[in-house]
């Protein structure tokens, strides 16, 4: 082995002194280039992944280790009691089993609606199709809170061109059920709905019109050459929309406060951690007493990894069909 090392150190030199000290400058310019992108990469992965890493290690940390200065990363006294605390505090598995159907639901419909909306861009032509495309745009750059008054209003006092009121004397309140969230899935108007509609059109656009037109042939329909011709080849960009959708309804708090008061969700569970330590440490020390503002802190952090701990796992089992979806999304023109 050593003598098949000198053998190519020596042809190695022997082509160097040949190319005048060219390729010695070329491996030498490749080595540094590999040395700085992986330490550029080492950096951006530790911003990325260090705030995480801190919260796990704070979240198997006693209180006393919290004041300690001279524990930075690893507890000194090691612990499951946060997250035993967390898991009576947020109602932990109430709470994940609620939250995984209602993502599971809004995610469905939500995919379900805005791939049939993206087909009908992409291969349709219809009045004022750029127009009505300009405004999906304009609804990824609105943000939702800029129509929360109107959103409560409308499904508060619910009519359909006043025939409710004019039949029973009143409007439906549909506020504390899924019925909103239901309804502005099925419209396209959910939780970044014209995101996933772009996405989708411009999947689209990029299959040949001649798989449509050969199936036409064949004595396909429109829906079943959509269904038996398109379908299958988005399911890569179906499957990014739907860890979209069920990622960000996931952690969605704002619609689950708006429309959903009384069920229980880990987004809203984990916004009233605090709130409910300070009443356990009063039911625990006495009235009047509450928790530092480190404790409370590692409290909130356990719950926080408690709660993106399911999406990990899915994305774990689904990363395969993610980064597929990634690499032909259709983000080319």
């Amino acid at each position: 082995m050593s003598r098949v090392k000198s053998v190519e150190r020596q042809k190695f030199w022997e082509r160097n002194q040949k190319s005048g000290g060219y390729l010695l400058k070329k491996t030498i310019n490749t080595a540094l280039y590999k040395i700085a992108r992986a330490i550029l990469l080492f950096g951006l992965c530790f911003l990325i992944l260090q705030p995480l890493f801190n919260k796990i290690s704070i979240s198997f940390m006693s209180e006393k280790d919290l004041y300690d200065a001279t524990i930075i990363s690893i507890p000194r006294n090691f612990t499951t009691a946060n997250y035993k605390l967390s898991n009576q505090l947020m109602e932990f598995w109430v709470c994940l089993k609620n939250t995984v159907l209602v993502a599971l639901l809004v995610s469905i419909i939500q995919v379900a609606a805005c791939t049939l909306v993206g087909y009908g861009f992409a291969r349709y032509k219809f009045p004022l199709r750029n127009f009505w495309f300009a405004c999906v745009m304009l609804s990824i750059l609105v943000p939702p809170q800029t129509i929360s008054s109107s959103l409560f209003l409308h499904f508060r006092f619910f009519d359909v061109l006043g025939i409710f009121k004019a039949i029973t004397g009143e409007t439906i309140n549909l506020q504390n059920s899924m019925a909103p969230y239901i309804m502005m899935c099925l419209g396209c108007m959910g939780l970044k709905s014209g995101l996933y509609i772009f996405m989708l059109r411009q999947f689209f656009r990029n299959i040949p019109k001649e798989l449509e037109e050969a199936a036409y042939v064949d004595g396909c329909g429109k829906l079943r050459t959509f269904l038996r011709i398109m379908l299958p080849d988005a399911k890569p960009i179906l499957t990014s929309c739907f860890l979209f959708s069920y990622v960000w309804q996931w952690t969605d708090s704002y619609y689950a406060k708006l429309f959903l008061g009384n069920v229980k969700l880990l987004p809203k569970a984990l916004t009233s951690i605090s709130g409910r330590l300070g009443d356990y440490y009063s039911s625990i020390h006495g009235t009047g007493s509450l928790p530092s503002s480190a404790y409370e802190q590692a409290m909130i952090a356990t719950g926080l990894l408690m709660t993106i701990l399911p999406l990990l796992l899915i994305y774990l089992v689904a990363q395969k069909g993610f980064v597929e979806s990634l690499s032909q999304s259709g983000i080319k023109m």
